[in-house]
């Protein structure tokens, strides 16, 4: 689904859970976003560059390139060569690191609040000048397939994922694993990492976010002379993704692997994510999932799976609204000893309707508002995650004022929301159901 790209402003106001005045926005004139988070506590700062492209933005065919690209990106410049970038940051006592998602590839380092321009010399260099060979390409592409193996072909959780999710998204890239394909990873060379550079790591698709022990004036000026000179991407390709055709079947299947230890179910539904201006719906599935299955002692699945009939082990609901299209909405189940996955998906969906059909327990509901409020408070005291909060959401085509207004709509969300906005996401129409068994005699 088509998103517009972030809008931004002088703005002096509030992150969710901080003090007032600390979250200072605005864009260089070349396009470039820059947010400053403002905590005065500890002499060290967040410094971290977000390119609002990944894994879903890359051609048909070449899936995996963003990822690689995170991995190049390492290799230096002519004036920070091969290894030097993240030696300087670790001869200055910090640290640095990046990852690949769907809609973001992010780079960050932590660092004393003086060395920041340094920092911001050293990014805005290879975001204009990365130098790269043919011999960087060949051995870069064996690590990514190796880190593939490692995660991915040697875990049969997240091999059934992957399968789960390339049937839930008919359409869409969100179908297509972050890491890639290997088949492709395998073919992927230097004019394919070049391109996806040249496209997409540009200042006018990127969001600068520094939080730490900084003031904002001092930020916009080292943002204005080191990413501020950089030339803007007037080609920058339209962020368009494919859309999802209306669902209207149900897609079952049954992954098998030996290495699978206790076998279990995933149902996963497509469902609205947080948009610009509209979060209602992303608020309402948030606490439905902590309703169904967010506690292992009070949530729907355990109390009817885990404690009355004893028919699982292991109940969970879960829910994401940070995505730039639409995101889904999963539970899991897995069955005690003796229990078939038939039995088990059949007291799911039991669980499931006698929740909507009796009213959302008042005091249960207030308990949750309270825990989701203390949540905001805490996060507060975690700098680093709240510069990744705004990072990713501003990435996802949130406005900051949108991360300001979640606390308020979360707190204003009524029983009524969450069992009107259930009824449309658990559609079976538009579900995947998954069985992961060790062995096919399982799978009953």
């Amino acid at each position: 689904m088509f998103r517009r790209l972030i809008t931004a402003a002088l703005i002096g106001s509030a992150p969710v859970g901080a003090a007032a005045d600390a979250v200072t926005a605005y864009t260089l004139d070349n396009g470039m976003d820059v947010v400053v988070i403002e905590d005065h506590r500890a002499p060290v700062v967040v410094h971290m560059v977000w390119y609002k492209s990944g894994s879903a933005d890359e051609p048909v065919g070449s899936s995996g390139v963003a990822h690689f690209l995170e991995h190049l990106m390492f290799k230096g410049t002519e004036k920070f060569p091969e290894g030097s970038l993240s030696e300087i940051v670790a001869a200055n006592g910090g640290s640095d690191n990046a990852f690949t998602s769907y809609d973001y590839t992010a780079y960050y380092q932590r660092v004393a609040a003086d060395r920041l321009p340094l920092m911001m010399e050293m990014e805005a260099d290879r975001m204009n000048n990365i130098w790269l060979t043919d011999d960087f390409i060949a051995t870069e592409r064996e690590v990514i397939l190796e880190e593939r193996a490692q995660r991915t072909d040697n875990n049969p959780g997240s091999l059934a994922r992957e399968q789960m999710m390339a049937s839930q998204y008919l359409n869409h890239r969100y179908g297509v694993p972050v890491i890639g394909w290997r088949h492709e990873m395998e073919q992927l060379d230097l004019a394919d990492a070049l391109n996806f550079y040249t496209n997409y790591y540009a200042p006018n698709n990127a969001i600068l976010v520094v939080a730490g022990d900084v003031q904002p004036a001092e930020v916009k000026a080292l943002a204005e002379q080191y990413y501020g000179v950089l030339p803007r991407e007037d080609a920058l390709p339209p962020r368009f993704r494919p859309e999802e055709p209306q669902q209207t079947a149900e897609r079952r299947l049954t992954y098998v692997d030996p290495r699978v230890s206790q076998p279990y179910l995933v149902r996963s539904y497509l469902a609205p994510e947080r948009d610009p201006g509209d979060q209602s719906d992303a608020a309402a599935l948030t606490y439905l999932a902590e309703l169904l299955g967010g506690s292992s002692f009070t949530s729907v699945l355990s109390v009817k799976l885990q404690f009355e009939s004893q028919i699982a082990v292991f109940t969970s609901a879960g829910y994401s609204g940070g995505s730039l299209d639409d995101t889904t909405f999963a539970l899991s189940v897995a069955p005690a000893e003796g229990v078939t996955l038939s039995e088990a998906e059949a007291a799911m969906d039991a669980a499931l309707q006698e929740f909507m059909a009796r009213p959302i327990d008042a005091d249960r509901m207030e308990a949750l508002r309270t825990q989701i409020k203390a949540g905001q408070i805490y996060g507060k005291d975690d700098v680093e995650g709240l510069a990744n909060q705004y990072g990713a959401l501003l990435a996802q085509s949130l406005t900051v004022q949108d991360i300001q207004d979640w606390p308020e709509i979360l707190a204003s969300v009524t029983p009524e929301q969450i069992k009107e906005v259930a009824a449309r996401v658990l559609n079976r129409d538009q579900s995947v159901t998954e069985w992961v068994v060790a062995d096919r005699e399982d799978a009953k």
